[in-house]
């Protein structure tokens, strides 16, 4: 059996994790000459990730992690790869070619660069928190820090940081980005090193911390003041 095949019984997980990031970037959006705003209905979708991998969350063999992991263990046994720690960098390697290619991102490069650090030290001292703090053991039993899922918020944030960057001049590009960083979630649970609980709480933390870099961000490099677009 191929790859391909194997990874069968985990493909609804990568549907929901693009359709519901995707269309979350699709709302309209309001131009204005000013700092952006928080639009509180951009949160519906992270935060439904978040709420939907706590209940997946039980202690019980019979919880919705434990029953997915279960799958994972029936159908892809011996399924490994590392492709994941390097494809949750993709959507930041992606945005940056982009832009040298000439596909112009929407935020010049110093104040863009400055997002995407404070975006993702959001998402990694998040992770780390709720890791220590909760101190859940990993499926396949090696350490205490499985909940929530590192990889997947980092591929989250930078699908963000991508989606933000290029999606009025891209309009496909959410759909792309968010199929990335659903990928490396998927592959965290098919490597048996995350639940899907995990996961979807990553992949909320990832979108959230993103998004709240944008939202405080004072554009205080450059000196061209930009037309700028409040966040959906």
């Amino acid at each position: 059996m191929n790859t391909w095949s194997k990874l069968k019984p985990l493909l609804p997980v990568l549907c929901i994790l693009v359709s519901s990031a995707a269309v979350g970037q699709n709302t309209d959006s309001v131009r204005l000459r000013t700092i952006q705003k928080i639009n509180f209905r951009s949160l519906y979708t992270p935060a439904s990730l978040i709420v939907a991998g706590i209940i997946a969350n039980g202690g019980s063999s019979e919880s919705i992690k434990h029953e997915v992991a279960e799958e994972r263990n029936e159908h892809l046994p011996n399924f490994q790869t590392h492709i994941d720690n390097y494809l949750q960098y993709s959507p930041i390697v992606i945005a940056y070619a982009l832009d040298a290619a000439g596909i112009k991102s929407k935020t010049d490069i110093l104040n863009r660069t400055a997002i995407l650090i404070k975006g993702e030290l959001m998402s990694i001292g998040t992770t780390s928190l709720l890791k220590n703090a909760t101190h859940q053991l990993r499926p396949d039993k090696t350490t205490y820090n499985s909940f929530p899922s590192g990889h997947t918020a980092n591929a989250f944030a930078a699908a963000t940081f991508l989606s933000e960057e290029y999606k009025d001049r891209l309009p496909w590009m959410p759909y792309a980005a968010y199929t990335l960083a659903s990928s490396v979630g998927l592959m965290r649970v098919a490597n048996n090193r995350h639940y899907i609980s995990d996961v979807l709480v990553g992949a909320g933390i990832g979108i959230i911390s993103m998004k709240m870099a944008y939202w405080t961000h004072q554009y205080r490099w450059g000196k061209k003041k930009k037309e700028l677009i409040v966040l959906p």
